[in-house]
C-alpha cells in the first residue's frame, strides 16, 4: 500500500508535463519555459522583425530560437552554464537561425544589454531586482521587458497575464517598458 502511495504522486508529476528544475553551473535553476509561455512573452513584448532580443539565463535557447523563425528577430543568448550554452547553438543550428541568433558563455550581470530593444528572463526575484540597475541605466526607452513568474521589485509592471500551466503551476508573465530617459528611473 505505502509503494502505491509513493508512486502515485510521482506518476502525477511525470505524466502532467511538470517541468522539473535543472541545478546547472549557475545561481539559478534552469527550468525550460512551455512553448505557450515561450509564445506569449514575445507576443507581450510585440517583437517584430528588426528587434534584438536579448534572453538573461537562456537555458536552451528556446525564446530566441523562437523569436528568430516566427519574427525574423535577431537574438542574444546569455547562459552562464557551458552546456546549455553548447545545446543552445546546437538547437539554433538544427531550426536554422544559427545566423540570427548567438549565445555567449557569461553572467547575466556583466552583460551590457544596451542594444536589446527586447529583454527576456525567467530568473529567481532577487537576480531580477540586480537587474533593475542595470536595465534602467543601459536600455533605452521603448525597450520592453518581459519576465517568466517573477516580478521585479520596486518597478510595477506594465501588464500582469496568466497563461494556464499544468497540474501544479500556472504561469505569471510580466511586462515592462522603458519610458523616458534612463535617468528618470533613477
Amino acid at each position: 500500500m505505502s509503494r502505491a502511495l509513493v508512486s502515485l504522486p510521482l506518476l502525477l508529476i511525470l505524466t502532467s508535463g511538470c517541468t522539473l528544475p535543472v541545478w546547472t553551473a549557475g545561481e539559478v535553476p534552469f527550468i525550460p519555459t512551455p512553448p505557450e509561455v515561450v509564445d506569449r512573452m514575445l507576443e507581450l513584448a510585440e517583437v517584430k522583425m528588426g528587434d534584438v532580443i536579448y534572453d538573461l539565463g537562456s537555458g536552451d535557447g528556446r525564446i530566441i530560437i523562437r523569436a528568430a523563425k516566427k519574427y525574423g528577430a535577431r537574438g542574444v543568448g546569455i547562459e552562464i552554464d557551458p552546456d546549455l550554452v553548447k545545446r543552445s547553438r546546437d538547437n539554433a543550428w538544427k531550426e536554422k537561425v544559427e545566423h540570427l541568433v548567438e549565445f555567449r558563455e557569461q553572467d547575466a550581470l556583466m552583460v551590457d544589454v544596451s542594444p536589446a530593444t527586447v529583454v527576456t528572463l525567467y530568473m529567481l526575484p532577487e537576480f531580477n531586482k540586480k537587474l533593475r540597475p542595470i536595465f534602467w541605466q543601459q536600455l533605452r526607452p521603448g525597450s520592453r521587458v518581459v519576465s517568466h513568474d517573477f516580478s521585479i521589485e520596486g518597478w510595477p509592471p506594465l501588464r500582469v497575464e496568466k497563461v494556464k500551466g499544468d497540474l501544479f503551476h500556472d504561469h505569471t508573465i510580466y511586462l515592462w517598458k522603458i519610458e523616458g530617459e534612463p535617468s528618470s528611473y533613477r
